[in-house]
């Protein structure tokens, strides 16, 4: 998931450079909802692997 929001990022990067503004607005709406998603899986998984250690 990281990777989308990392194609995302860049789709966003070259659009706003190009002048497409719909397009980048659009690729980095995508780009900040996958990030948010992995960041919450990632917190998840980390707490979940601090209480299994125990």
């Amino acid at each position: 998931m990281l990777r989308w929001t990392i194609t995302f990022l860049i789709l966003a990067i070259i659009a706003g450079i190009l002048g497409f503004g719909g397009l980048a607005a659009g690729a980095a709406m995508a780009a900040k909802v996958t990030f948010f998603i992995f960041l919450g899986l990632f917190v998840i998984n980390l707490i979940r692997g601090l209480v299994s250690s125990k």
